[in-house]
């Protein structure tokens, strides 16, 4: 159902604070990766699994294994790169609220 036209479905996603939690932190390690200067070799994989994450986030309240399986993927892709480390685990501290059931 609409609440009228060009506004986004009434579903109830948006008050999961959990995957507002998990958008902001996607979105700001997408943006510290971006402006990283170095290149290195699994950068592609970080992009590319961040982008899933962030389209899970955008889409509802994601799946826990597929959540899990990208913040394995972006870990070992940016592990090594200190910079980006806070940013890597607000990610994943996004990411474990999803086991943990819902706060009201």
């Amino acid at each position: 159902m609409l609440r009228s036209l060009g506004q986004r479905p009434v579903t109830g996603r948006n008050d999961d604070p959990r995957v507002a939690e998990l958008r902001a932190a996607v979105s700001r390690l997408r943006r510290q990766l971006a402006a990283h200067p170095a290149e290195f070799p699994d950068r592609a994989i970080a992009e590319d699994e961040l982008a899933a994450l962030a389209a899970m986030a955008a889409h509802g309240t994601p799946e826990i294994p597929r959540l899990r399986r990208s913040l394995l993927l972006v870990a070992g892709a940016i592990g090594s790169v200190s910079a980006l480390g806070r940013g890597l685990a607000q990610v994943r501290e996004a990411v474990e609220r999803f086991v943990e059931p819902p706060r009201h």
